[in-house]
């Protein structure tokens, strides 16, 4: 085969350093515009990014070259830069949680990394977080999982 095609989405979520409440609300909308960015300039998309004054959440698609721990460190350490411009101590928490996502949910997912603001109105990140571990059945010790 000549070429290589490629569709891999993957639902991608990152605290602040320590879950600190350390994105501004008025950074939120040029946050998901950089983060938009950073994606296009490497050859994946971002097809949705939302998130609080302490998370992030992006629905990614990977380009065919990039690995999933790859395709993060880019967003973060770029993201990171940038937001110490307005906050000079900002830093992301180590780690993060991708899950892929079927073609068929890419719509559900959107919409719920859009819905940020409504959804946090009923549970806090650590809640979601560990809602969404067990939902796609991904093994951890409660002790380790905030670091």
């Amino acid at each position: 085969m000549a070429h290589s095609y490629v569709c891999v989405y993957v639902h991608v979520i990152f605290s602040t350093k320590d879950r600190m409440r350390l994105i501004p609300t008025d950074k939120h909308r040029s946050l998901e515009r950089y983060i938009s960015g950073v994606a296009a300039n490497h050859s994946m998309k971002a097809l949705a990014v939302g998130g609080m004054e302490d998370h992030i959440h992006v629905l990614l698609s990977l380009a065919a070259d990039i690995a999933v721990a790859k395709a993060v460190n880019l967003l973060k350490s770029n993201s990171s830069r940038w937001l110490r411009r307005a906050r000079p101590r900002f830093a992301w928490q180590e780690g993060y949680a991708a899950f892929s996502v079927s073609a068929s949910a890419l719509q559900s997912v959107t919409e719920y990394i859009r819905n940020q603001a409504e959804h946090h109105k009923k549970r806090d990140f650590a809640q979601e977080y560990l809602t969404l571990l067990r939902k796609h059945g991904v093994q951890y010790d409660p002790k380790w999982v905030f670091g």
